[in-house]
């Protein structure tokens, strides 16, 4: 006689608030958990870069550089390098500990909304306003792109890479998937500006948002639609969205000062996260463990499943 499978616990959500960041460089326009989640890197109106303690929320280095504001970063898998990019066209490779310019590139025609290393870090993948995605060799002295991907009939929002596989998302209303394994190329016509794109934990799904305040959960190698999420706001910003560490719930930024969980499977809105008063204007969820940052105005808040008093004992 078998016994019965133990009830799978029910995820933890990051619903309590464990500190609010002050970040001091004008609004930030993107903010990112490191690839381990034991660090914050926030990107300023001010034209500046920042990384901060996720766990005490201190600032630990600021990263001075580009010539206007810095809309997206990326770190390595070895935390030694940042990539980061911005309006003012140029792509920056950082060194992390001393805080210097590893090497400024130019080439986008415009404002460079996206950036992402592959998981060696060896290349960095830029996405720019002028429709390209440009790739870069991380380790040559050289400063023109190995690759240019123009196949985007307006501008890229967003991307993001995986093993050999590069997801991006365009103003054109597709998302667009790149297998540089089998050099193939995938086009989802979702119609509305794509503002965010990435891939499920586990590889199997892609998930964009876009400006018809929907998110949409596909399936990868048939492009069937799986999940379509609504209720939030998404009508004239570039917001972000993603899935949570163990791909149970969808996460979308909206308009209306709230960050909304989504059942990944039942399609049902769980949780409608308060923020503010403002557009949350980007998001990040800590790779292994039921945390999450949220961006608005010159604010990063910190959420955890546990109110701060427990983790404070822990720790």
């Amino acid at each position: 006689m078998a016994f019965p499978q133990p009830r799978p616990q029910v995820p933890q959500l990051p619903q309590h608030l464990l500190r609010t960041i002050e970040c001091q460089q004008g609004a930030v326009r993107a903010v990112r958990f490191n690839a381990d989640g034991n660090y914050v890197l926030t990107c300023g109106s001010d034209k500046s870069l920042k990384l901060w303690s996720a766990s005490r929320g201190t600032l630990l280095k600021t990263y001075t550089g580009h010539g206007y504001e810095v809309l997206d970063v990326d770190s390595s898998f070895d935390n030694s390098q940042l990539c980061s990019c911005s309006s003012d066209k140029t792509v920056i490779l950082w060194d992390v500990a001393s805080g210097q310019v590893t090497r400024k590139l130019r080439g986008h025609a415009g404002k460079v909304n996206c950036v992402q290393f592959n998981e060696e870090a060896t290349v960095m993948l830029s996405g720019s306003i002028d429709g390209t995605v440009r790739c870069w060799d991380t380790r040559s002295r050289r400063y023109e792109p190995i690759q240019i991907l123009d196949e985007a009939q307006d501008g890229i929002s967003s991307l993001k890479v995986s093993e050999h596989e590069l997801l991006i998302g365009s103003v054109d209303g597709r998302v667009r998937r790149y297998d540089l394994r089998m050099g193939q190329l995938h086009v989802d016509f979702i119609g509305s500006p794509i503002t965010c794109v990435c891939f499920s934990r586990d590889g199997q799904c892609t998930l964009s948002s876009s400006l018809d305040s929907t998110v949409r959960l596909l399936d990868k190698s048939s492009g069937e639609m799986l999940g379509e999420y609504s209720g939030h706001v998404n009508k004239g910003y570039k917001l972000d969205c993603c899935l949570s560490d163990k791909d149970t719930h969808v996460l979308s930024c909206s308009e209306d000062g709230h960050v909304y969980f989504w059942d990944l499977v039942e399609v049902s809105l769980t949780l409608k996260l308060p923020v503010g008063k403002a557009v949350v204007q980007s998001l990040s969820f800590h790779p292994t463990e039921p945390r999450l940052l949220t961006s608005m105005e010159g604010h990063v808040q910190v959420w955890g499943a546990e109110p701060e008093t427990a983790a404070v004992e822990d720790s």
